[in-house]
């Protein structure tokens, strides 16, 4: 699959959802934290630029994104949390349709 990507032993491709945890620095301690969302698009040619984009949208209904480098030292692991069924290489729409409309298009078995 070309909109694919293995990372570690998981091979995630558009459409899925991931969480992935990193390692954030505050006031000298380390702490993990997980941002689980849906993977946007995956960006770069080779292992040491790849970068993925993923979103979720919080409780309050604000949409997030983040740009997450695949190579970082931060990323202590990326978890497959739920397989999505599209064909595409970006997922732009999304950030214009509700949630329901996102489970519906990107969810479905053709």
């Amino acid at each position: 699959m070309a909109n694919s990507r293995k990372f570690q032993d998981a091979i995630i491709s558009i459409g899925d959802t991931i969480a992935v945890k990193y390692r954030i620095k505050e006031d000298g301690k380390d702490r993990q934290q997980e941002f689980k969302g849906i993977l946007i698009k995956i960006k770069g040619m080779d292992e040491n630029t790849r970068m993925f984009t993923t979103r979720k949208v919080t409780r309050s209904g604000i949409g997030v994104e983040r740009i997450i480098p695949l190579n970082s030292p931060t990323v202590t692991s990326i978890k497959f949390v739920k397989k999505g069924s599209y064909r595409k290489a970006r997922l732009y729409f999304i950030r214009t349709i509700s949630e329901r409309e996102i489970r519906h298009k990107i969810y479905r078995q053709k």
